[in-house]
């Protein structure tokens, strides 16, 4: 294996581009650090009123909802089998997982206690949403991690057989890394699976985040079907950013676009662009007439460009054949719906949220923008990395034949069934702790309202058997 064979972007690595995003990412965490030092007042525009803005509406509810690739495609490749797709998986898993920890760099900015970010993990909560939310988020982050392990563990093993520097002193580690890759290889369906279970979760519960607050959220967003909403948005957006991604890379790493594997995964498009929106359209006119858009012209305006340049426009694009075969008119086409879903949550997030008591309007300052910024450019510049130095990308016609793999490590049976059970437990244990946690919060809920409800007194003495009764105690 030669050592031009372990480069697997071509060019520099530190370019022009590279270059670029290290000046980015240094002024926007710049401020990120300035926040972290003096408050949020200094950098930010946030008041009582406002007490989230771009931080949340793009940083973790677009992030999240933009990383919807991963467990779209591991769902595409591994339950639904469709193995022609399987060229897209490591890209898919490497954004989104680079997703979900920018999510949390940018969350750890946002909290006003930031140091307090660990308290989910000891102070569980089981009937808050955020809660439900956070402890998602961080498994399916580790489940990522599992998923995307046997890439990582390929290209080090390649390193390593290439004797490169830079590895020397994983050398000894090679047979362990083996049998790793082995081991994950025998569980990894069982973390495939409890990750769109977790998708399915935290994608849906940050649509419930905002059902407390039917009278500041305008009723061209607000509806009690809004986490099903975010749920559709969220797998309709899966497979547009997997095309971005792809088709971008490409242009990146002087590639030619896989257009024999985007143009069929492309039709699936018109199909959950048309579910998402067909759902949304009909809920709000069952609920409201014609008049909802005469209350407020700005709320107005945003809602037909989410929908008419977010879903109409490249639905009826993604329907043409000539549209899906072109990569310049498919990553047009996808750009679009990527804009309409970050719309989506900036509209329901700031648009069309109206604190009654707010006396002025709210604008993201400089030092918001240039760290949402630089969280864009870290995702970049990390997936440059991983790009340029594993195998993430699929090999093209004419890179370099692979030298025969060794034989692989094989498992035991009894180990590989041991594995895949002690995989089971934890997604088992998870379930069944954070259901007795929710119920157990559930109940101390409601003894709490029946206590606040109805006491018996002198003059109303409980009734025989009351279930709902409580006695006075002094």
């Amino acid at each position: 294996m030669t050592e031009g064979r372990m480069l697997y972007g071509r060019g520099r690595f530190f370019s022009l581009d590279t270059m670029i995003l290290i000046t980015v990412m240094a002024v926007g965490y710049g401020f990120g650090v300035a926040r972290l030092i003096t408050g949020l007042g200094t950098v930010t525009n946030l008041s009582d009123q406002y007490p989230w803005g771009i931080w949340i509406a793009i940083d973790v509810a677009s992030g999240v909802a933009l990383a919807a690739g991963g467990f779209s495609v591991a769902a595409l490749v591994h339950v639904f089998g469709r193995e022609r797709y399987r060229s897209l998986e490591r890209p898919a898993l490497l954004t989104a997982w680079l997703g979900y920890s920018m999510v949390a760099i940018g969350l750890l900015f946002d909290l006003g206690r930031y140091y307090n970010i660990w308290h989910p993990l000891v102070h569980w909560q089981g009937n808050s949403v955020l809660f439900e939310v956070g402890m998602c988020v961080m498994f399916y982050l580790m489940v990522l991690t599992v998923e995307f392990a046997p890439t990582l563990i390929s290209g080090l093993l390649e390193h390593i057989e290439a004797d490169r520097w830079s590895v020397r002193p994983l050398r000894r580690l090679s047979g362990g890394l083996r049998k790793m890759q082995v081991v994950i290889r025998r569980i990894l369906p069982i973390f495939i699976v409890a990750g769109v279970v977790l998708s399915f979760m935290h994608q849906s519960s940050l649509g419930s985040l905002m059902l407390i607050a039917p009278s500041k959220v305008s009723p061209l967003w607000w509806t009690p079907i809004l986490p099903v909403l975010f749920l559709l948005s969220a797998i309709m957006v899966g497979f547009p950013v997997v095309i971005f991604e792809c088709l971008v890379a490409g242009r990146a790493f002087g590639r030619e676009p896989e257009m024999e594997v985007l143009t069929p995964l492309s039709k699936l498009l018109p199909w959950t662009i048309g579910i998402y929106a067909t759902v949304k359209v009909v809920d709000l006119f069952w609920r409201h007439d014609l008049s909802v858009f005469s209350l407020d012209a700005g709320d107005t305006i945003a809602w037909l460009l989410e929908v008419g340049v977010g879903l109409l426009l490249p639905f009826v694009m993604l329907l043409q054949s000539s549209v899906r075969r072109s990569p310049r008119w498919l990553f047009m086409a996808v750009v679009l719906v990527i804009a309409g879903l970050v719309l989506n949550r900036i509209n329901v997030f700031l648009v069309g949220y109206h604190p009654q008591y707010a006396e002025h309007s709210y604008f993201p300052a400089f030092g918001e923008i240039a760290l949402t910024i630089a969280l864009f450019a870290t995702l970049v510049f990390i997936y440059r990395f991983f790009a340029y130095f594993f195998p993430v990308l699929p090999p093209e016609e004419d890179d370099e034949p692979p030298e025969p793999a060794p034989r692989r490590t094989q498992l035991a049976p009894t180990w590989a069934w041991i594995a895949r059970g002690l995989a089971g437990l934890m997604v088992f244990w998870f379930i069944l702790v954070y259901s007795d946690v929710h119920f157990e919060a559930m109940e101390t809920s409601a003894e709490g309202f029946r206590e606040l409800s109805y006491r018996p007194s002198a003059a109303h003495p409980p009734r025989a058997n009351d279930p709902i009764a409580i006695p006075d105690q002094v």
